[in-house]
């Protein structure tokens, strides 16, 4: 049977998602984990790989195995072998043509900024904290340039290897909520550092270091050396990935997470 199981993370101990030999991953814990309660291997595909120190509250995987067993059973048995920042939200079984990452239509991000002068104790390797004040309303207007179908170059990573640049982003907004700022972006996909890179130009727009108009003139120039610096992973939550309607993959909402 294939399931499909949503999960969250705090990515500050972890080398991102992706299994990798020489260091710590959560998709590693997830699998060995699953493994013992299928009692065979179990290997996992995601809708969208995090990078290092980047955090999720709605990642979606699939995985096809033998093992009969109650849908609470990969909940709340796949937990107890979990460590504490990872966990498995819900599970539900899909159709065998569901694939947690070429099924999805769309992917959700959310950045969010500690502004304040103090940076938070309570709040470290969750937020990014910035001191000095961030104009939102600027911040906003800026965004509104990158909202369609265009070539994002000068966001991308340099390692980035996706086979072009082009992408559509299709909801793009920055707000306020006492001193937490949030950028939320939704695409039909993104390139490596992509958000990052996105969130680090409107920071500097936010501070006054660059004028509004420079949004679009980078997204122009498709250059990412004209570009400013990629801003940290702490700030960066993976939240939704889009399906069709018929598998009833389950939504995580931006009211209901996050200090929204």
């Amino acid at each position: 049977m294939k399931l499909a199981l949503g999960i969250e993370y705090l990515g500050s101990a972890y080398c991102g998602w992706q299994r990798q030999r020489h260091c710590d991953s959560v998709q590693a814990h997830v699998e060995t984990a699953l493994s013992k309660i299928a009692a065979e291997t179990i290997e996992v595909a995601c809708a969208g790989r995090t990078d290092t120190g980047v955090n999720a509250v709605g990642q979606v995987v699939h995985f096809v195995t033998a093992a009969q067993r109650p849908l609470r059973a990969w909940i709340d048995g796949t937990n107890t072998l979990l460590p504490d920042d990872v966990r498995i939200i819900w599970a539900q079984g899909v159709t065998d043509d569901f694939h947690a990452r070429f099924s999805a239509q769309a992917r959700q991000y959310r950045y969010v900024i500690f502004n304040r002068a103090v940076r938070s104790a309570v709040l470290s390797n969750r937020v990014t904290s910035e001191r000095r004040p961030l104009n939102v309303e600027l911040m906003h207007c800026a965004a509104q340039a990158l909202i369609g179908e265009y070539d994002f170059s000068s966001f991308r990573a340099a390692e980035c290897q996706a086979a072009h640049a082009r992408r559509e982003v299709q909801k793009l907004s920055v707000s306020r909520r006492g001193d937490m700022v949030f950028i939320d972006i939704q695409a039909n996909a993104f390139l490596h550092h992509m958000v990052r890179n996105i969130a680090g130009t409107l920071m500097q727009i936010g501070r006054g270091d660059a004028p509004v108009e420079w949004m679009k003139t980078l997204l122009e120039l498709q250059d990412r050396t004209q570009a400013t610096v990629t801003a940290p992973a702490s700030g960066l939550y993976f939240v939704n990935a889009f399906y069709p309607s018929h598998f009833a993959i389950p939504q995580v909402s931006l009211n209901e997470v996050l200090w929204q």
